[in-house]
């Protein structure tokens, strides 16, 4: 005889995961079993301290609330799963089940629950994702393995490469002493065999000579070849330890224009030679180099070209998301890719004009640029301060008109232009060091919540261009002025909280409730901003300077704040993973990925993104009490 019981809850489990990873008969076994619960209003399923049921729920109809005493912690309706996280842990309960409204809940065998984890690697990852969004203490990572359904536990068969991964260099690096001619040390690379001799004194590195410097330098006739090598070497070194990773040597490579780098027992060029690695030794996944992309971007003559080398650049950046690559690594990349051709398109509107600069400036990349975190084609956010000069007049209306063609070709490439003009070519955001000066002490000390967004932007600022002392002077004045005014970041930690929390009391993703957007959840300000205005305001609190990526400020935050390390771990381990979700998402529907349509999303995609508002909320907590926000609101 047909079970049609069975049949009805097998139907019905299907729709949700882990169940629907699982084939038709592994899924009839386990619906024959399942045992069905009619639950009364405020009937308990399980209550704190209870010894452990020998199987987990499956919220059919109504709803189920899980408290902590009084407090309501989590709301579980249609395809919930509750009461994994104490068969997982083989431990009681520590929380109460109980039903909020009528309900019909499914019981299912711990027993089925191990087969489902051993036989099944997608119902697996799903299970362990819940445990880690649902743990009672989400912060412990040693305890529990998992922290948020990190990156590696939900990619099981994610690539080996990672950001610790080691790089393979030469060994026996080639080497001469700095007294001797080039054309000897020509002759000792052609009988090695190598494109590259590192000049050695007392074993340690002082310079290098490559087949380029050959070119460039001895076949044009610039240097006779019976010069001394200290004549053509390139000198200092970029050195770096043996345990250099791969990431590393990339971004190396990338933001000081080389193809080698010297690897020294301590990573100093104050110690012995071990080792060179070229551009060579670095493999990259499925042949992709961004170093080649950046090769092309010196070469790009017109913003033309440069569009379509950053449209290259966007393939590469699907392949890493592809194959798991850390996002960290990822977002380092891509933002080396976009300060080179920012740079480059300077080069060629100070060609444009006819004319160089009347004096000495710096370009700066603000807001998620600034951070390193550009990974999409997004608005443009910069600015321009130049040196204090007589004649202002002319020598503004000369970089105003270098940043407007600066502004216009990155709008070519891809990089939109600032609907609220945040950008240098507005005569506001294109200013000497002394009127920058005077700006920011006027946004500082007179706060108000226009200025304290226009702090939020500048303060996440990278240098790209021109010459940095100009920044380190600005720099200085602005944590002189934060230092004269605390009461600053008070304001600053209010703003940081205005932001909405991602979900509503009964744990729904809060979305747009009108507009285009309507309906879709805003992935940018309800989940990412939140962690960057607390990291930026935690930071500046410390009056500590060049740590401008969100990342790079927890990281500094644990260093600075270990009683807080385990808050600031949950908020990298989020980041990351938030940061990853609007990346694909924007790649996915070629857009900004700021509206995400939460319909379309499946039950495991919404549990990623929910197990990572815990840590919005804590580190708003934090703020608030650190600043006593209460007092201002």
């Amino acid at each position: 005889m047909k079970n049609t019981i069975a049949q009805r809850i097998l139907d019905f489990l299907k729709g949700f995961p882990p169940f629907n990873a699982l084939n038709h008969e592994q899924l009839f076994a386990i619906a024959s079993e399942v045992k069905v619960l009619y639950l009364e209003k405020d009937t308990f399923v399980f209550q704190e301290n209870d010894t452990l049921h020998d199987s987990f729920y499956v919220v059919k109809d109504g709803a189920i609330g899980v408290f902590k005493g009084e407090k309501l912690v989590d709301k579980c309706d249609e395809g919930d799963i509750f009461g994994l996280r104490a068969l997982i842990r083989k431990d009681h309960y520590l929380l109460d089940a109980k039903a909020i409204e009528e309900s019909i809940v499914y019981s299912i065998s711990a027993k089925l629950l191990e087969e489902i984890i051993n036989n099944n690697p997608k119902a697996n990852q799903f299970l362990i994702a819940s445990f880690a969004t649902n743990t009672r203490n989400p912060y412990n990572i040693e305890g529990r393995g998992t922290l948020y359904a990190t990156e590696a536990i939900l990619q099981p068969e994610a690539s080996s490469f990672t950001e610790v991964q080691s790089a393979n260099y030469s060994k026996n690096p080639v080497v001469c002493n700095p007294e001797i001619t080039i054309k000897e040390a020509s002759l000792i690379m052609s009988q090695n065999k190598v494109g590259s001799i590192i000049i050695t004194k007392n074993k340690l590195p002082i310079g290098i000579i490559t087949d380029k410097d050959l070119r460039n330098k001895i076949a044009t006739g610039l240097h006779a070849i019976t010069e001394n090598v200290k004549a053509i070497m390139s000198s200092p070194v970029i050195t770096f330890p043996e345990d250099i990773s791969v990431a590393e040597a990339q971004i190396a490579m990338l933001k000081n224009d080389i193809s080698h780098l010297c690897i020294t027992k301590d990573g100093t060029t104050n110690s012995e030679l071990i080792g060179i690695l070229s551009e060579h030794d670095i493999i990259v996944i499925n042949g992709n180099n961004p170093s080649v992309l950046l090769k092309e971007i010196k070469r790009a003559n017109s913003a033309e070209s440069l569009k379509y080398i950053r449209e290259k650049a966007q393939e590469l950046l699907k392949g890493y998301l592809k194959k798991n690559m850390p996002i960290s690594f990822i977002s380092k990349i891509i933002s080396a890719i976009n300060d080179a051709i920012t740079k480059r398109i300077i080069d060629l509107s100070i060609t444009e004009i006819g004319k160089e600069p009347p004096v000495s400036f710096a370009w700066l990349a603000i807001g998620s640029q600034g951070r390193k975190e550009q990974l999409l084609f997004t608005d443009q956010d910069n600015a321009l301060v130049y040196e204090d000069v007589i004649e202002e007049s002319k020598t503004k209306a000369y970089f105003l008109k270098l940043a407007t063609l600066v502004n216009d070709k990155l709008a070519i490439v891809g990089f939109k232009l600032c609907p609220k003009n945040m950008m240098a070519s507005n005569t506001k955001w294109c200013l000497s060091v002394s009127d920058w000066n005077s700006q920011f002490t006027n946004w500082i000390t007179q706060p108000d919540e226009e200025k304290i967004q226009l702090c939020n932007i500048f303060f996440d600022y990278n240098f790209v261009y021109g010459n940095q002392k100009l920044v380190n002077q600005l720099s200085e004045s602005i944590y002189k002025a934060i230092d004269n005014h605390k009461i600053f970041l008070n304001f600053m930690g209010r703003n940081a909280l205005k932001s909405p929390p991602p979900l509503s009391f009964f744990r729904h993703f809060l979305v747009e409730d009108s507009g285009e957007h309507k309906y879709q959840f805003d992935i940018k300000f309800r989940a990412i901003i939140p962690l960057v205005d607390a990291a930026r305001v935690l930071i500046l609190s410390h009056n500590v300077k060049d740590f401008n990526s969100t990342i790079a400020r927890y990281q500094k935050l644990i260093e600075l704040e270990p009683q807080n390390k385990d808050i600031f771990e949950s908020c990298i381990y989020a980041f990351r993973l938030l940061l990853r979700f609007r990346t694909k998402q924007g790649l996915k529907h070629n857009d900004s990925g700021q509206f995400i349509d939460v319909k379309n999303l499946s039950k495991s995609k919404k549990l990623k993104l929910k197990g990572c508002f815990k840590p919005i909320k804590d580190v708003q907590e934090l703020l608030n009490a650190r600043f006593k926000l209460s007092q201002l609101l």
